[in-house]
């Protein structure tokens, strides 16, 4: 065997082992929905977003704890006159205040931070959303444009063929130079549109590598749509009840009935004790002071020139727009199913019309090819036919492509389209996990601040 035949058979075996390594390499759906959930910076700033808001409920609990604090300062005392003097002191305080009682305004606060925090986690899991469905478009729309370009690179070479069969007719005279002319034009149309197709298809490459954090390779199709409803009153009850839109603006009425009982809860007395313990050493000298004292006070509001009623009001007013947003976001929710559920059936219908098309179309061609080589039918009439099966085909592959994608619209617009529901394989991120370390306010230097910091460390940061 020569050296150019070992070389071609290097050649063969080194492809045919990449053509059967790449399907295993390949990307699904849920391959790329998996690196949209680990890759998105979106998803990440919402975490942090959720760990503030979580924050919030351990900033409201340490308003029920005591506050400890220590001052200290150094003094020069000068006495002028006929005996004049000075000395030189040193003090020491220790001051500690504790609010025993404040007619439930800490503790509705607190309330109130969790149930923002409830419905911060909904925010989150909208955002979650958002991300999966961008993975998904951007998906089908890299399948979707691979396949139209493999369709007009395909178109390209029936063109040139038809090209070379009108020029070798017209050599011997059953064709004018007007078929050829013909040929020629619809090949150089034929060049253009593959031009934008494959411009087309780097532009949602591209789009692809933003979203899932990688270049595509290989995208193998999905083999079946995910499941949704059996009707549109279905998929509507099912978006009402889990939603995170729906169940966030729950969360954020419930909120502002608790800062409503926080309102309340400033008009009343609070209950305060304090104590205080100093120490003074005069500098140099013998002078010694310690001063002890222990206080519990009450005291309440008179009158504030109708600022406690007026924070009353916002908050009754706060609750009302809650409410309203509540009423609207039902209602929007409703609405966004429905539009996706029309989606979903002009998406069917138009790839069922379009399958239709493709076999009439390549009934219609073959017919007009075996006629134009019984010199019936002419270039131009093989070109036309040709290109509705073309057009045909191009409308199968959006439509296929628009029926994925208006299918998990619809998930989405119903709330299931999470890791969760779609039981995607990524390492998720625990939303309680945080929550749990900071709800008590734990100290750095407590056994919780220490368990803390491995949860910063988990999530990446020190």
């Amino acid at each position: 065997m020569g050296f150019k035949s070992r070389l071609f058979s290097a050649i063969l075996m080194a492809t045919v082992s990449t053509s059967l390594a790449s399907p295993s390499q390949a990307d699904t759906l849920a391959d790329a929905m998996a690196g949209a959930y680990g890759h998105s910076g979106l998803l990440d700033q919402n975490r942090a977003l959720l760990r503030v808001a979580d924050e919030n409920v351990a900033l409201a609990t340490s308003s029920l704890r005591p506050i400890i604090s220590w001052a200290a300062d150094v003094r020069r005392t000068a006495i002028g006159g006929s005996s004049p003097s000075a000395s030189n002191t040193a003090n020491v305080a220790l001051s500690m205040s504790w609010l025993l009682a404040d007619g439930g305004a800490s503790r509705a606060s607190i309330e109130a931070a969790k149930q923002t925090v409830l419905a911060t986690r909904q925010q989150l899991v909208g955002v979650e959303q958002l991300v999966l469905t961008n993975a998904v478009v951007a998906f089908m729309n890299v399948r979707r444009d691979t396949e139209i370009v493999a369709l007009r690179q395909n178109n390209l070479r029936l063109i040139t063929r038809e090209l070379r069969a009108a020029k070798d007719r017209f050599e011997v005279g059953e064709v004018t130079r007007t078929d050829v002319a013909l040929a020629e034009a619809r090949l150089a149309g034929a060049r253009a549109e593959l031009a934008v197709a494959q411009g087309n298809l780097m532009q949602s490459q591209e789009s692809y590598i933003a979203t899932v954090g990688r270049k595509p390779n290989g995208l193998v199709a999905p083999n079946r749509l995910p499941y949704t409803a059996k009707t549109l009153d279905e998929a509507k009850a099912v978006a009402v009840r889990s939603h995170p839109d729906m169940v966030g603006a729950q969360f954020q009425v419930a909120a502002a009935e608790f800062n409503i009982r926080a309102a309340e809860a400033n008009m009343r007395p609070n209950l305060e004790l304090s104590a205080t313990a100093t120490g003074s050493r005069q500098i140099g000298g013998s002078v010694e002071t310690d001063t002890g004292i222990l206080k519990l006070e009450t005291s309440g509001p008179i009158y504030r020139g109708g600022q406690l009623s007026a924070a009353l009001r916002q908050a009754m007013a706060r609750r009302d727009a809650a409410r309203g947003s509540l009423h609207a976001t039902r209602h929007g929710i409703r609405q966004q199913v429905g539009a996706a559920w029309a989606q979903v059936l002009a998406a069917r219908a138009q790839r069922e019309a379009s399958s239709r098309q493709i076999r009439a179309a390549r009934v219609a061609f073959d017919g007009v090819s075996e006629e134009a080589k019984l010199g019936a039918r002419t270039t131009l009439d093989v070109l036309n036919a040709e290109q509705e099966l073309l057009d045909a085909q191009a409308n199968m592959i959006s439509a296929q492509s628009s029926e994925f994608t208006a299918t998990y619209g619809l998930l989405a617009a119903m709330g299931l389209l999470t890791v969760d529901h779609l039981n995607l394989a990524v390492e998720k991120y625990d939303p309680e996990a945080y929550y749990k370390q900071v709800q008590s306010a734990p100290t750095i230097k407590s056994k919780r601040g220490e368990q803390l910091d491995k949860v910063l460390r988990a999530i990446g940061k020190e």
